[in-house]
């Protein structure tokens, strides 16, 4: 174990981007599929279509709890391919409608991967600490990570349309703190996110791990973090 974290008892996890693309944001690996199946659309407006579709789906509540993330993903991309038809940047015909489904599958398909992988990581961290997850979702992730058989490993699961605190809000994983009965110095955040794990962790008073991927462009500092991993495999090495 790495020194830095012999005081740990607990680990915290984030779902989204960390343990479903091994550190790849969602908008990356949509764009990459996009581009498989030949949407003919550059990245620019795509981005403006997926910024579209993330905040229509924070305004109204399509994602229900018994959705599984296949699920998700079409509904994220038929919001996508409605802006892109709507302004005029696709037309609207069968073969871009048809587009969705492709598209979602793809995306699934490699979420599955990086899960089986992820979990591999989970459980062994489990037998150690105890564990949470805590994730910025749409009432729905108990739903899909049981269906992804990722549900077990986890002490807590806290879910930001459930208990209506979001990262990034320091608040959130002092919430799931409080749930595993131990103190900030006892914990340790994994995460993908710069500005929605690590920074808010670091202010809760937790040691942080970030799992540095391929992402839009923010402002970091590789200086906050506890340590840096490029692959979520590399989490045994530290811990």
């Amino acid at each position: 174990m790495n020194p830095l974290f012999r005081e740990i008892k607990g680990v915290i996890f984030d779902y989204g981007g960390t343990l479903d693309t091994n550190g790849m944001h969602w908008a990356e690996v949509l764009w990459h599929f996009y581009q498989q199946v030949g949407v003919p659309v550059d990245k620019e407006s795509f981005k403006c279509a997926y910024i579209h579709g993330e905040r229509a789906l924070a305004k109204e509540r399509l994602i229900l709890p018994h959705h599984l993330f296949h699920d998700v993903l079409l509904i994220k991309i038929r919001i996508q391919m409605d802006y892109l038809i709507e302004n005029g940047l696709l037309p609207d015909t069968l073969e871009v409608r048809n587009y969705t489904a492709l598209i979602a599958d793809g995306c699934n398909e490699f979420a599955l991967r990086v899960v089986d992988k992820s979990r591999v990581v989970v459980n062994k961290v489990a037998e150690k600490f105890k564990t949470a997850l805590v994730s910025n979702f749409y009432g729905n992730i108990q739903t899909i990570l049981k269906d992804f058989d990722l549900f077990c490993p986890f002490d807590v699961i806290v879910e930001s349309a459930v208990v209506g605190i979001r990262k990034p809000d320091p608040e959130i994983f002092l919430y799931s703190m409080r749930s595993l009965q131990l103190l900030p110095h006892e914990v340790v955040v994994v995460g993908d996110s710069f500005s929605k794990d690590i920074v808010p962790a670091k202010a809760a008073g937790c040691k942080t791990i970030w799992l540095k991927g391929e992402g839009w462009k923010e402002e970091t500092d590789d200086s906050l973090p506890d340590a840096i991993i490029t692959s979520i495999e590399q989490l045994t090495e530290l811990l």
